[in-house]
């Protein structure tokens, strides 16, 4: 059976609602105790790769749940009034997060351009584990 609406114009509607951050302004996000970076990607991409210095890991799967106050998975994190900046590995899943988000009526919710792999070739700070050992 074909769908009705692909991923890319999923995608492209999220993005037409939600701020998109380049990476050029995303490092100096990093640190500030005012933005929250979520990485909504699979723990094992995240133990492959590595992630954002300061990150949070909040699995795609989960956000929803985990943003939630009336969820049992709530997570204290999500109940600040920071900005929240959403980051997966090419911005396709943050972007439709953000918007997910959004329309569940958090304020502040932005997600980076081009992802992970932006990050990356931008040569943006990299941490291999949780511990902050082994900066790329």
């Amino acid at each position: 059976m074909p769908i009705k609406k692909g991923f890319r114009a999923l995608v492209d509607e999220a993005e037409a609602l939600v701020e998109t951050i380049p990476v050029a302004e995303a490092t100096a996000l990093v640190g500030d105790s005012n933005v929250v970076l979520v990485d909504l990607r699979d723990i094992r991409e995240r133990q492959r790769e590595g992630f954002i210095p300061g990150s949070v890991h909040a699995p795609r799967g989960m956000l929803e749940f985990w943003v939630d106050p009336e969820s049992p998975y709530h997570r204290d994190v999500f109940a600040g009034p920071q900005r929240f900046v959403f980051y997966c590995q090419s911005g396709w899943r943050s972007a439709l997060a953000a918007k997910t988000v959004t329309e569940m009526g958090m304020e502040r919710v932005a997600h980076l351009g081009g992802g992970f792999a932006a990050w990356k070739e931008a040569a943006g700070p990299i941490l291999e584990t949780e511990d902050g050992r082994e900066p790329r």
